[in-house]
């Protein structure tokens, strides 16, 4: 059987002395929603643009079951970026319809797929407007069914959700679950993390132009700190202060917040809140992608400065590229 799986591997991309990608590597296999998050010019959107062939990589590969991303394969693959690609003055219907033929789909086989995804994106009522004259989110869905409308292997989406009101990131959430239930593999960038979460399968952590954190978020969870909510009413102040293994991350009220190093005793942070005050509250509380997020980029750029890495070997006084402005 084949290996339907997109492959980004050890790619590097750079622009003179600034570096871009520094040797991103991961995958997105059949059927699986892959979140690609990372702060603004982390290289979310260049590595996008290497994998559809908009950019050339200085090194690495991209592959798509196994095989180098060629001409014939970038036609299959659906393409929504972040800039929104589509042409102002043209009607909405024309404008699927012809992006469909471009990827070699016959005309009547392109008109029908176009009125289908039209339909169900809840655009068809536009059908013969121009695209300049809609809404913000309605040219949002003009452009998912663009990246849709010729049945695509993969789909690549770079900021999807963005601008969305809330109705329309449940109607384009479903799209994605549907494409990826019938083993498409699907790969998005967004910064709503808290979506990402929900619908994801897997998340890839971007900083620096690499790969800091990858896997289920119950997976990322699992190899970070863990916090404990402890409530221990009329406390005195400091009570869970010089434990080993123990930070404060903050108290409210009663309550307090800590972390939990690797290996620390949880027992010691249980008998110094009972040798404080009756205990009300004592659970683990797990951390959101937002927190794992900012613990995934805090390491990934302490790494990055604080210890020699490849940036050496394209020359000195290197540095990441700021994808608002270059990319």
């Amino acid at each position: 059987m084949t290996d339907r799986r997109l492959e980004i591997d050890g790619v590097r991309k750079r622009y003179g002395e600034v570096i871009a990608l520094d040797g991103m590597t991961f995958d997105v296999r059949a059927g699986e929603l892959f979140g690609f998050v990372g702060s603004n010019g982390a290289g979310k959107t260049t590595t996008m643009r290497i994998a559809l062939g908009v950019l050339a990589a200085d090194a690495g590969e991209v592959r798509w079951a196994g095989r180098p991303v060629d001409l014939a394969v970038r036609r299959r693959i659906g393409y929504m970026p972040e800039e929104r690609g589509l042409y102002p003055k043209m009607k909405v219907r024309d404008q699927i319809v012809y992006l469909a033929r471009l990827h070699g789909m016959p005309a009547a086989a392109a008109g029908r797929s176009a009125e289908a995804w039209l339909e169900r994106l809840g655009v068809a009522a536009r059908r013969d407007d121009e695209v300049q004259n809609l809404s913000l989110g309605n040219q949002q869905r003009v452009q998912l069914a663009a990246a849709l409308v010729h049945d695509p292997e993969v789909l690549v989406l770079d900021e999807p959700f963005s601008g969305l009101d809330p109705v329309a990131v449940d109607v384009m959430s479903q799209v994605l679950r549907e494409r990826s239930a019938a083993g498409v593999p699907v790969v998005f960038s967004s910064h709503q993390l808290e979506l990402v979460e929900r619908l994801c399968d897997r998340v890839g952590i971007v900083a620096s132009g690499r790969m800091v954190a990858c896997g289920a978020v119950d997976e990322l969870r699992a190899g970070g700190i863990e916090q404990i909510i402890v409530e221990v009413p009329r406390a005195p102040s400091g009570w869970a202060l010089d434990l080993p293994g123990i930070t404060v991350r903050h108290t409210e009220g009663d309550r307090t917040v800590v972390d939990l190093a690797p290996g620390a005793d949880d027992q010691d942070l249980l008998r110094r809140a009972l040798a404080a005050g009756p205990v009300r509250e004592f659970r683990r509380r797990r951390p959101s992608l937002s927190e794992l997020f900012r613990s995934a980029v805090n390491a990934g750029d302490a790494g990055a400065s604080g210890a020699p890495d490849d940036r050496t070997a394209v020359g000195e006084g290197t540095r990441t590229v700021d994808e608002g402005t270059r990319a």
